[in-house]
């Protein structure tokens, strides 16, 4: 089951939410709340794995409450408004929905935190020993599926990353740390060369002192990351 809030400062659109929710049978209601403020609360108590939330609301805003949280759940944005899709597009919501839903989206909205929500699972229990072979990524609202042995290197670019693929002369780009991604990689099959770079060892074609080369793509290595690409041109 996934566990829910539900979050709307008016009294029948909350009672509509709450109405939808009800029919979605993998999902379980921990509260209804009329403004962010009560939700925080809820929050400090119970577990969370999926918000539905209004922008507009008197005081703090759907959108400041998640700029607020430091640890997130996952977030469907539901709003009367269109123009706020682009910045929840920027904040890494799962979905937006905008007003009046039909159950049929808000249904299609629920089966892509669902299918989010096991991979998030799925990937806590694969172990080293397990390394599963792809993962996904949120881009523009749709889960975009990554063969992690198609990695010719990635590239940080503040709160994004391009993910750069052999299949693919464009890269997929997606909103999250250097650090997470590093994480889901196998340390055996990727290299960090720079605060900005990590680079598949299989992809790379020549190295110099302080650039390696994907193909005819030239990546810097700083000072930092030097022994790591003199451990692969040891073995």
């Amino acid at each position: 089951m996934i566990r829910c809030l539900a979050i709307d400062d008016e009294p029948l659109a909350l009672e509509l939410l709450v109405d939808n929710i009800s029919k979605v049978p993998f999902l379980e209601l921990v509260a209804a709340c009329e403004n962010p403020i009560d939700a925080m609360q809820v929050m400090q108590q119970q577990s969370v794995d999926l918000i539905f939330l209004d922008i507009q609301m008197p005081g703090l805003t759907g959108i400041q409450f998640i700029q607020s949280m430091t640890v997130k759940p996952m977030i469907i944005l539901i709003t009367a408004y269109e123009k706020y899709a682009l910045e929840g597009f920027n904040l890494d919501v799962t979905d937006y929905l905008v007003k009046p839903v039909s159950l049929d989206r808000f249904m299609k909205a629920c089966n892509k935190a669902k299918e989010l929500h096991h991979l998030k699972i799925s990937s806590k229990e694969h172990t080293t020993t397990d390394q599963p072979s792809y993962f996904f990524v949120n881009v523009e609202y749709s889960l975009v599926k990554i063969t992690i042995a198609d990695i010719t290197y990635i590239e940080g670019l503040k709160d994004y990353i391009k993910i750069h693929l052999r299949s693919s002369s464009k890269p997929v780009v997606t909103r999250m740390p250097m650090k997470t991604i590093e994480e889901q990689l196998p340390s055996k099959d990727f290299i960090r060369i720079h605060k900005s770079y990590i680079v598949s060892v299989a992809f790379i074609t020549s190295v110099r002192k302080t650039s390696v080369f994907i193909g005819t793509v030239e990546l810097p290595v700083s000072e930092h990351y030097k022994d790591a690409i003199a451990s692969i041109t040891a073995r």
